[in-house]
């Protein structure tokens, strides 16, 4: 039984990281694979940023209110499917990638 738990734990925090690096697949062509680029020559390198920081920028661009480096109306129609959950993941994926 102990086994099972223990197994269980591991998958349901792989299918977590997993979420998050699904939601990033469509950020990685603007940021690179590893966040480690200038998104257009414009952007922060977002890899390894606080996940408050990114979970609120996220939060900003997708109720319109950020734009950053005139990226704004890009960015919402980039993260406007994403609920506050995948928001979360999203940026604590993206702050456990190395610069």
């Amino acid at each position: 039984m102990k086994k099972i738990a223990i197994t269980m734990f591991f998958a349901g925090a792989t299918l977590l990281m997993a979420d998050g690096a699904a939601d990033f697949a469509k950020c990685a062509g603007c940021h690179g694979a590893n966040g480690e680029k200038a998104a257009l020559g414009k952007s922060a390198i977002i890899a390894g940023l606080p996940a408050a920081k990114l979970e609120e920028d996220i939060k900003g661009y997708k109720a319109g209110t950020l734009n950053q480096h005139g990226m704004g109306a890009l960015m919402k129609g980039q993260v406007a499917s994403l609920d506050d959950a995948k928001i979360k993941e999203l940026a604590e994926y993206i702050s456990k990638l190395k610069k």
